[in-house]
């Protein structure tokens, strides 16, 4: 008998991906349009003419499709400012065709570690932009992600993975916030040993992420079968879950774990598919109150009112900004927050969920008011958890809820500014603060903008910290200070001369004053989009040009 051949997608190129997964289809922006990353030659790293990113636009069946697909041996499959901006850009492109009612399929495929070091905030950026254009899709059609293997999806880009409307993953696949290489340098060995790589697949591979729901379909490594699960999801054959809107179901079970002893994988699997089936129960309130950035301006711009959050590190009150109605949130420490690797003012699993949760309960509040109240999230993150448990129970999709309410609460009509008074780093500052309309900040040299601590970057780009300290000097975006951010154009506004760690009745009084400018500023431009990165002075004369070149080339090829 002869057996029927397959074609693998994961031993495939991204290009080869792409147009295997369609019937027919025309490559946007491809290597003989010569649109490489402007930031790598600096660093002596050779750049690639797709950057890595491949979009193919054709059909699939009876339906328009298009396929972003991730090139993994480039980069590390890393989201610099081109790549980035493409995938941003054409997922933009097709919320503006279905709002046309020319209804365009978008299929992504991860092969991606997160953003590029070596280009940094502009993978953060691009990741925020690629987090709200998802959010926006996925109201029209379902936004699908494949995690076929070799790499997987990690960093930034697993938060996006948990904002699709479907994903579909094969045994290989990987799907996790933190690298297990990072949880190890982050938290040391006895923590997690990456070297483990049977653990590694039992916590975060594509077989435990579908049998608890953290992933929908699991198909054996053939592209008929990717496109067979593709048409069952659009037909509706296999449901979208909406996880990332399950705040209160999460919540409550992450909150009953017990992790003083460690939760084995098969273990953990039985305790995921208790999800909606826990008693909701309290957690104790700190017996150690710690002082940090967020807390103290929380409490000036609140005026030391309580918060009405049930998570002690997620503060939580609404207040005003002259006579308008605002919501205030922050992350704070808790030295006896359940969660151990998260004790410092981490986003972990409770932070993320329960920041989904209070900003979903404005969404409702405000739901039928003409002038919905002002968000403002004040961020002092140092990062998100690095931990063990952390992955084994999807901290990406506690980041991703956060990320999904921001961007809907965004697009909704709240105007969101947000104040970086501290640390504002990596995955923690994706799901608080970036997908606010507006970022000011404190000039100041305790606000700091990165993906990741210095020690880790320099492990994951082989690299030593001194050469990484360098190379910034020629590439902003590599370096971690307020300034260097700045000349990126994303801030709206930097504010001097204020005490950030003590701050007095007129620092007070001048960041309020900055947040009403920036609320005026949202009202008068009325867009709910974070379009406004792209159009500030900055942006256009240096920051973001190949943003914006990318995206207007994209208009261009488009059939």
């Amino acid at each position: 008998m002869l057996k029927t051949l397959t074609t693998s997608l994961v031993e495939s190129y991204a290009r080869e991906r792409a147009f295997s997964i369609l019937d027919a289809g025309y490559e946007i922006l491809g290597p003989f349009d010569r649109f490489e990353s402007p930031h790598l030659t600096a660093q002596n790293i050779v750049p690639q003419y797709d950057d890595g990113m491949i979009i193919v636009k054709g059909t699939l069946g009876e339906k328009q499709a298009v396929v972003i697909s991730i090139e993994g041996s480039f980069q590390g499959g890393g989201i610099g400012e081109v790549s980035g901006a493409k995938l941003a850009g054409t997922l933009e492109k097709l919320v503006s065709e279905c709002k046309k009612g020319q209804l365009i399929y978008p299929i992504i495929i991860y092969d991606t570690g997160g953003v590029r070091l070596q280009e940094a905030n502009y993978g953060l950026l691009s990741i925020a932009e690629i987090s709200a254009a998802i959010v926006e899709l996925r109201e029209y059609v379902p936004v699908i992600g494949i995690v076929p293997g070799k790499i997987g999806s990690f960093g930034g880009m697993s938060l996006t993975a948990g904002l699709c409307s479907a994903l579909i993953m094969t045994r290989e696949g990987r799907l996790g916030m933190n690298g297990p290489e990072v949880v190890e340098q982050e938290a040391g060995i006895r923590e997690l040993d990456a070297k483990n790589k049977q653990l590694i697949w039992q916590m975060i591979g594509g077989a435990i992420r579908t049998e608890t729901g953290l992933a929908d379909i699991i198909v054996e490594d053939d592209v008929s079968n990717f496109q067979q699960a593709i048409k069952d999801i659009w037909s509706g054959k296999v449901e979208c879950k909406h996880r990332v809107k399950k705040y209160n179901e999460f919540l409550a079970l992450y909150k009953s774990l017990n992790i003083e002893e460690k939760i084995l994988p098969n273990r953990a699997t039985d305790i995921l598919k208790t999800l909606g089936n826990v008693t909701d129960q309290s957690l104790p309130q700190p017996t150690t109150t710690v002082a940090s950035r967020g807390r103290s301006w929380f409490n000036a711009l609140t005026n030391n009112a309580a918060s009405i959050s049930e998570i002690p590190s997620v503060l939580v009150a609404d207040g005003e900004v002259q006579g308008k109605k605002a919501r205030f949130i922050t992350v704070v420490p808790n030295p006896d927050n359940p969660y151990y690797r998260a004790r410092n003012g981490e986003v972990g699993l409770l932070e993320g969920w329960a920041l989904a949760k209070y900003i979903h309960e404005a969404i409702k509040e405000d739901q039928a008011e003409e002038n919905k109240r002002l968000i403002v999230p004040i961020v002092d993150v140092p990062s998100q958890a690095f931990g063990y448990h952390e992955e084994l129970f999807g901290i990406y999709l506690a980041c991703s809820a956060a990320v999904n309410a921001y961007a809907s609460a965004r697009i909704a009509g709240h105007p969101i500014v947000a104040v970086l008074v501290g640390n504002a780093i990596s995955g923690a500052f994706l799901a608080h603060g970036m997908q606010a309309n507006r970022l000011i900040a404190l000039n100041d040299e305790g606000v700091n903008v990165h993906v990741m601590s210095k020690k880790s970057a320099a492990l994951i780009t082989q690299r030593t910290i001194e050469e990484l300290d360098e190379f910034s000097k020629d590439v902003p975006s590599m370096a971690y200070d307020i300034q260097s951010f700045y000349k990126l154009g994303a801030v709206y506004q930097l504010i001097d001369g204020i005490n950030a760690i003590k701050p007095n009745k007129e620092d007070v009084k001048q960041v309020l004053k900055s947040i009403q400018d920036a609320h005026e500023d949202i009202i008068a431009k009325g867009s709910t989009s974070l379009a406004n990165r792209l159009h500030s002075d900055i942006a256009k004369s240096s920051g973001r040009q190949a943003s914006i070149k990318v995206r207007e080339k994209i208009d261009e090829q488009w059939k």
